[in-house]
């Protein structure tokens, strides 16, 4: 089983950009917490990342066909990236939508998600940990379709 963990734009940025919303851990730590999960799920993980949403949509096209499901945080994309919403929900497969804040909690345009229609969940507000979850949730969903 494979599963792709993509991040959208500024979470390169994480443990610096308004640690008061999104936490002090990185992208780096949060990516090691995901894998030491999937290692203990018995699952492949991929990571990719990008500013650029053309470049997500690339990287979705590519390698989609080769993974069984997809956990996404899409950052900013979240409340108007069209373009990566049809993307995803052309892969065909499950997706789970992380976010590290709660993202209803906050400005109102950002309790918007496009992605959240094609999403079989979301998660926010629980910080890194919601990746973790997030892996459960698609992982669990998965073995359930099986």
């Amino acid at each position: 089983m494979r599963v792709l963990v993509v991040n959208g734009p500024n979470l390169n940025r994480l443990g610096r950009r308004d640690p008061a919303h999104y936490g002090a851990h990185t992208l780096a730590d949060v990516e090691a917490a995901v894998s030491a999960r999937a290692s203990e799920l018995g699952v492949e993980v991929s990571f990719f990342q990008s500013n650029h949403e053309g470049s997500i949509i690339d990287h979705l096209q590519a390698e989609s066909e080769a993974a069984d499901g997809i956990v996404i945080n899409p950052g900013a994309l979240t409340h108007y990236g069209l373009s990566l919403r049809d993307a995803l929900a052309d892969t065909g497969l499950p997706i789970i939508e992380v976010h590290l804040s709660n993202i209803h909690a906050r400005e109102k345009f950002r309790s918007v998600s496009v992605i959240a229609p094609i999403a079989r969940g979301q998660i926010a507000g629980q910080g890194w940990k919601g990746y973790i979850s997030a892996l459960d949730l698609i992982v669990d969903s998965l073995k359930e379709s099986r």
